[in-house]
Order: C-alpha cells, then sequence, then structure tokens
C-alpha cells in the first residue's frame, strides 16, 4: 500500500519552518497548498540532487536517440574501443 503523501498549508510552512524540514529530511516529499490549492512540493535536498541527475540522464538518452535517427554519432564498435582504451589508462 502506497503512503499518502504529505498535504500541508502554506500557513504551517511559516509557522513550523523547522519542523517542516525535518520532515522532508525523511525523503518524502511534502506537498504545500495556498488557498486550497496546490503551490509547491519541498523535498530534501538529497531527493533533488538524484532527480536532477535521473533528468540528465534523460536527456542524454533522448539526444542519443535524436542522433541514431539522424544518422550521427557513434559506431557501437567504436565507443566500447574507445571505453576500454580509458579503462586500461585508468588502471595504469
Amino acid at each position: 500500500m502506497t503512503k499518502p503523501p504529505k498535504i500541508i498549508p502554506v500557513s504551517d510552512l511559516r509557522q513550523k519552518t523547522s519542523d517542516v524540514l525535518k520532515d522532508i529530511a525523511s525523503g518524502e516529499p511534502i506537498f504545500i497548498t495556498q488557498r486550497g490549492r496546490a503551490a509547491a512540493v519541498m523535498v530534501s535536498m538529497k531527493a533533488y540532487e538524484h532527480a536532477q541527475h535521473e533528468l540528465d540522464i534523460l536527456r542524454l538518452l533522448a539526444r542519443g536517440e535524436r542522433d541514431i535517427e539522424a544518422g550521427t554519432g557513434y559506431a557501437f564498435d567504436e565507443v566500447l574501443r574507445e571505453a576500454d582504451h580509458f579503462l586500461e589508462a585508468a588502471r595504469s
């Protein structure tokens, strides 16, 4: 069963900022409402950085897909040879 999201009004954020920051340290996002409507989501710095890293990877994959469709880029064998070269250099 999925844990329900934590939702708090912006007034609670103003009054209990320290408590809210402790809650987001648990890794779960907190949804902030204003006048009864979703206004923002707070996440820990670790969760934010993880999400940004995943987005970077997805952007690279999308760029690779576009390169493949356009017929540009590098041959797979060439990439493997270059990777082997870098690994050998790193071992030395």
